[in-house]
């Protein structure tokens, strides 16, 4: 925290609420909203009240909060057509919160997004069990239920950052591949027990219904069957279709490709399928040249999102705050250093926390004015400690394009300007 000393020689904020800054806050900030909030003079210059629009079938945004995703092909290739796109990015610097509004969710598409009809929609299960059966979307929600608050994350999200960093690069250009919702479906134990699957059976293979055929084996640890379920709704609704409608297969804390959108097949069996997704694709080129294949969960991860690329700060108080998440459990602490990691300060975590969901956290912080990197480090409940990009690299080497989660560092130049930079 800044000591009050501190804060009685930096200029006040020009707009500062009570409200935003509950929780953890030094006397002293709390001290300048106070002080700004008693200097206010009047409501003159706000417009009058008045009758607004008539009630709708659904809210939509204000026209003043433009909010937008990114379309993206490859690593520096974005703002294209969106028939040429193949995935598109959150924008994590207009948020706030732990939730991912549903339209923002990033999308990763191979061939486009069907439209399904779920009532002529079906899920096979079979393999090896003792009993193959076929599920309508209106079976499976009247089927015992499970809801979770989780994050999806595409295994190429801060994959801009592998070899060079573009300075001019916002935090959803290098982020803007993970994003947390609320999901709701049918528990994938449940689904084995009434399909009586084989004691034998030590994979599963999940197909989804898109043109592509993106079909992934999955190993049947007790964690995946304890916790992976397969989801008809989404943030209190059902699932939208560039999400998986009528039902996707939801595998909390795992790569985002495991995450079948538009299921209609289980198929269980003792070895991997192999197929054409997990061999020559979603697979690691390592530093000696080897491939390594079926590195399934996604590590610790936290980027600082306020202040981020592209912005412009000023001297004095400033919030620093952004989202870290793990795919081993619950986050522990963030920590956050001014200096480019020669020192560090534990950020304060926005409840709730809860096990592979995103949480935010932030921390006061008073800029001097000088140049200076910003960088944040999550550890998880595990002891998982998000690597800095040297040790990362070191591990990986720069063959390989998924699984980025090397610390992300922020550069502040004299002006105040924010720039994507690499450690």
């Amino acid at each position: 925290m800044t000591s009050k000393a501190t804060i009685d020689v930096l200029p006040r904020p020009a707009s500062v609420s009570r409200r935003g800054f509950v929780g953890g806050l030094s006397a002293g900030i709390l001290s300048v909203a106070a002080t700004e909030a008693a200097n206010a003079e009047s409501l003159a210059d706000v417009p009058d009240r008045g009758p607004g629009a008539d009630l709708s079938a659904h809210s939509e945004r204000s026209r003043f909060a433009k909010i937008d995703r990114i379309p993206e092909s490859t690593p520096g290739k974005r703002n294209i057509d969106p028939s040429n796109a193949i995935n598109s990015k959150t924008p994590h610097q207009r948020l706030v919160g732990n939730i991912t509004p549903t339209d923002l969710h990033y999308e990763r598409s191979h061939s486009g997004v069907p439209d399904i009809d779920p009532e002529q929609h079906r899920l096979l299960i079979h393999g090896m069990v003792g009993k193959p059966l076929v599920f309508s979307a209106d079976d499976l929600k009247r089927m015992p239920s499970v809801t979770r608050v989780v994050f999806i994350e595409c295994t190429g999200n801060g994959w801009e950052n592998w070899k060079k960093a573009d300075p001019d690069l916002t935090v959803q250009n290098t982020h803007g591949l993970v994003s947390t919702n609320e999901w709701t479906g049918v528990p994938l134990k449940f689904l084995i027990d009434l399909v009586a699957k084989d004691k034998d059976s030590t994979w599963m293979l999940a197909e989804g219904g898109d043109g592509a055929g993106v079909d992934r084996s999955i190993p049947l640890t007790d964690e995946i069957v304890n916790e992976a379920f397969v989801a008809y709704g989404q943030n209190g609704e059902p699932l939208r279709p560039a999400h998986g409608f009528p039902m996707r297969l939801v595998m909390p804390g795992f790569e985002g490709n495991l995450n079948i959108k538009w299921l209609r097949r289980l198929k269980f069996g003792s070895a991997p399928w192999m197929t054409r997704w997990e061999t020559a694709r979603y697979t690691q080129l390592l530093a000696d040249g080897k491939a390594r294949q079926f590195q399934l969960r996604m590590d610790t991860n936290s980027v600082i999102i306020q202040p981020s690329g592209m912005m412009q700060i000023q001297q004095g108080y400033n919030r620093i705050s952004g989202l870290a998440w793990s795919g081993h459990g619950k986050i522990a602490k963030v920590e956050i250093s001014t200096d480019g990691g020669k020192t560090w300060t534990q950020a304060q975590l926005s409840q709730p926390v809860l096990s592979k969901a995103q949480v935010r956290f932030q921390m006061d912080w008073a800029w001097d004015g000088k140049p200076t990197r910003v960088v944040s480090r999550s550890t998880d409940e595990q002891g998982n400690v998000q690597p800095d990009r040297q040790s990362f690299i070191a591990a990986m080497g720069t063959n390989a394009l998924f699984h980025y989660n090397a610390q992300q560092t922020w550069s502040i130049d004299a002006a105040g300007r924010v720039r994507n930079v690499l450690a």
